[in-house]
């Protein structure tokens, strides 16, 4: 089965084509960093007029590098939420709008599931069970993946997530948008240990998080520092310590309650190398990520996700939906295909 995945949940636009025999054939994504920039962040509006102008190209450009016509294409997956509820309702239109011109089958896929599973899109995915620490700008959760559409959530951010919390306290550190890798790179010239910030919530019981205290003793901290370059440095591996710490001891904990040995790793702040390197250290975890490029959205993870849920069975009625929000615990279990999912082989 060939399917073509639309993700536009937020401000970034992604198509691909994910085959079922084949595995990943063509992937593209559109950034509207340049968009929202001068805003210091994303502007709903501008991003659902920029999903309407790319999403048509971007098809016609990732159905031509996968070496078909749209007729090859068997069915359509777009993201139907968490999400910008206006740029939810472009890629759902599209989807639509293509699956009724050609009489195939659409599906409405979950964001955060498709992260969840963008690991099946490496040679070396993971195996069921395993905890899933799913971290981006929108969300912090920690989820126990028991079998395909099998989720029982273990942790949530009680306030903001910790992409939210990286590109809030960039702002305070005045590295323009978007802040959690230029507060990274930033945090690579700083000293450890200058700032003893909070690791929150890790000494009580429990798996949720909390970030919102980071950004006050961020802003603290730079309101008695002394200007210099080396001082918002400081502050800014002070702040990237304290969250790696904490969603490293929640994470194991995670393991430790569920008995899993496997973590999956999948959001934009998946990216971070200080975060990755600390999951390491995790004492008998095996740990999975999806490459640095799928972490962020993108259409090759909703292409995968929609592509396994068709396969099983799934369809969607004609109306147009979008969920801005949407509890994984509420997905169905699917049947999972015999010998798995192929991997990420692009061809063409």
């Amino acid at each position: 089965m060939i399917v073509l995945g639309i993700e536009t949940s937020c401000d970034e636009t992604g198509v691909a084509i994910y085959d079922t025999v084949a595995g990943l054939r063509a992937h593209r994504l559109h950034s509207q960093i340049g968009v929202h920039a001068e805003y210091g962040g994303v502007v709903p509006e501008l991003a659902s007029r920029d999903h309407v102008r790319r999403s048509v190209p971007l098809i016609e450009g990732v159905v031509a590098d996968a070496g078909l016509v749209l007729a090859d294409v068997d069915g359509i997956a777009c993201t139907a939420g968490p999400g910008l509820v206006g740029a939810l309702l472009v890629g759902a239109a599209v989807a639509h709008g293509l699956a009724w011109a050609r009489g195939i089958p659409v599906l409405g896929v979950h964001h955060m599931e498709a992260h969840l599973l963008a690991p099946m899109l490496e040679p070396d995915p993971p195996r069921f069970p395993f905890v899933a620490l799913l971290v981006s700008g929108g969300h912090t959760q920690l989820v126990a993946v028991d079998g395909p559409g099998q989720y029982r959530l273990l942790g949530d951010t009680v306030d903001d997530a910790a992409g939210e919390a990286f590109d809030k306290t960039a702002q305070l550190l005045g590295l323009g948008y978007p802040g959690g890798p230029a507060l990274a790179r930033l945090a690579a010239q700083g000293c450890s240990g200058r700032h003893a910030f909070p690791r929150p919530m890790t000494r009580r019981p429990g798996l949720d998080f909390s970030f919102s205290g980071l950004k006050t003793a961020a802003r603290q901290a730079l309101a008695t520092a002394d200007g210099s370059e080396q001082a918002r440095a400081d502050i800014a591996r002070g702040f990237e310590d304290a969250v790696v710490e904490t969603l490293a001891i929640k994470a194991g904990r995670a393991l430790h309650e569920t008995g899993f040995q496997r973590l999956v790793v999948a959001g934009g702040v998946g990216a971070n190398a200080r975060l990755r390197a600390a999951l390491a250290e995790l004492p008998g975890a095996e740990l999975y990520f999806p490459r640095p490029e799928f972490c962020t959205d993108n259409g090759a993870m909703i292409a995968l996700a929609g592509a396994l849920r068709l396969l099983a069975g799934e369809r969607d009625a004609r109306a147009v939906r979008a969920r801005p929000r949407w509890p994984l615990a509420e997905l169905a279990p699917f049947a999972w295909p015999r010998g798995g999912a192929p991997g990420a082989g692009c061809r063409g």
